[in-house]
């Protein structure tokens, strides 16, 4: 797999290092942040975030400060331009994305249109 392909999905040092928490608190160095959009949700299609060891030729990736963040060929359209975040607030504990593409989503910000 010498000719990866990289997508435009950016992780915040807020959420790097979050996830560097969460890696080392696995005790595992060999998973990938991976994220899909997938149909569902109330607005038509939903996020995923999840670790994934796996690494498919079509896979796109992108890597933050070593935190190898994949998307799949069919979401990177998707979620090209799209920033993930990391918010630990009163209201709100989770990863966030915030994108561009999204042409509207509901009250659970977890799914678009």
């Amino acid at each position: 797999m010498s000719n990866v392909a990289t997508h435009g999905v950016v992780l915040t040092d807020t959420a790097v290092e979050k996830v560097r928490g969460l890696l080392s608190a696995e005790g595992r160095d060999d998973l990938r942040l991976r994220v899909t959009v997938q149909p569902g949700g109330c607005s038509g299609l939903i996020y995923q975030l999840f670790f994934d060891e796996q690494l498919e030729e079509a896979d796109a990736v992108a890597a933050f400060s070593g935190v190898e963040v994949v998307v799949d060929a069919m979401s990177v359209v998707y979620l090209d331009g799209a920033s993930i975040d990391f918010e630990d607030t009163i209201q709100k504990q989770g990863f966030t994305i915030d994108n561009p593409n999204a042409g509207g989503s509901c009250a659970c910000g977890d799914s678009f249109s």
